[in-house]
């Protein structure tokens, strides 16, 4: 359709950071009733259940970001114990999800994108998912936007890598080529018992920011370089979060993908494209009872 080539057209003319930039600068500030009235009718217009959340009240909230990562009422989201299986780390729905083909992974009809290059660029860091198993979830703008660990595992890495802010809607995803390896992004690599798992948060027009548990908002320098951070395997310093504990949270929107090793994970298999998920829900059995040496 017409509308829909030109609203792609736009993406690619538009300046997104600096009106991501600027989005995000309201989003954050203390505006009183202004952004009491903006949460009031974000909550209208996107239908957001609001018994669900904490808190209750458009007014409870300080910022829009208060707002937009608002923390769910307790015993909103059950997490899955069973040990066997590992949980949806967000509420969205799945773009794609599948094998990991010749380091490809597929976006859309007619559009696959790079492991590799996803992940930061490195062959290293994409070694260990070549094979393997990966999934991609879009969190629509009434969604929960705390990302959550859908197994338990140790940090071993944080990778920032630059790059644009298209929008990561459906839309975008059918007619964007590489979108969400050429979309700004943070990278973790875990280690888990069962063996390594990458959860990439990718940015977005309008997302102000990406934040962890562990270092708070990632703003590395502007530029073209990406960032690494090394972590500890054990001790006091290591990292280590629980199934169901949060990692991480969008200030404004976006998509989680999540890739596994080889014979790792086995998915749903009454789930697929716009499956609906729901954080702490069945997303995968474990295959794999020990991590490979």
């Amino acid at each position: 359709m017409l509308v829909n080539r030109v609203k792609i057209a736009l993406q690619y003319l538009m300046p997104k950071h600096a009106i991501s930039r600027l989005v995000g600068k309201f989003a954050a500030a203390e505006a009183g009733w202004l952004t009491t009235k903006a949460i009031s009718y974000f909550i209208k217009a996107y239908d957001i259940n609001m018994a669900e959340a904490k808190l209750k009240n458009a007014s409870d909230f300080k910022t829009f970001n208060d707002f937009f990562t608002r923390e769910l009422a307790e015993g909103t989201r059950p997490i899955l114990q069973d040990e066997h299986s590992i949980c949806y780390p967000v509420d969205g729905a799945i773009s794609q999800q599948g094998a990991i083909v010749q380091g490809q992974l597929i976006q859309a009809k007619g559009f696959n994108y790079s492991l590799e290059t996803l992940l930061g660029g490195d062959k290293a860091t994409a070694a260990p998912f070549q094979g393997g198993e990966f999934s991609c979830i879009y969190l629509a703008p009434k969604d929960y936007h705390r990302i959550h660990m859908p197994v338990a595992g140790t940090l071993r890495e944080m990778i920032y890598v630059p790059g644009d802010l298209f929008s990561v809607n459906p839309l975008t995803a059918n007619n964007v080529p590489n979108l969400f390896a050429r979309n700004e992004r943070v990278v973790t690599i875990f280690d888990t018992e069962h063996g390594p798992m990458a959860m990439v948060l990718v940015g977005a027009t309008i997302v102000a920011s990406i934040e962890t548990v562990w270092a708070g908002t990632i703003t590395p320098p502007a530029g073209k370089d990406v960032f690494r951070w090394q972590y500890p395997a054990s001790g006091a310093s290591a990292i280590t979060l629980a199934k169901g504990d949060e990692m991480g949270r969008f200030k404004l929107g976006s998509t989680v993908v999540t890739t596994f090793a080889p014979n790792m994970v086995k998915f749903n298999e009454t789930a697929g494209p716009e499956t609906v998920t729901r954080l702490g829900e069945h997303y995968a059995d474990l295959v794999q009872t020990t991590a490979k040496a």
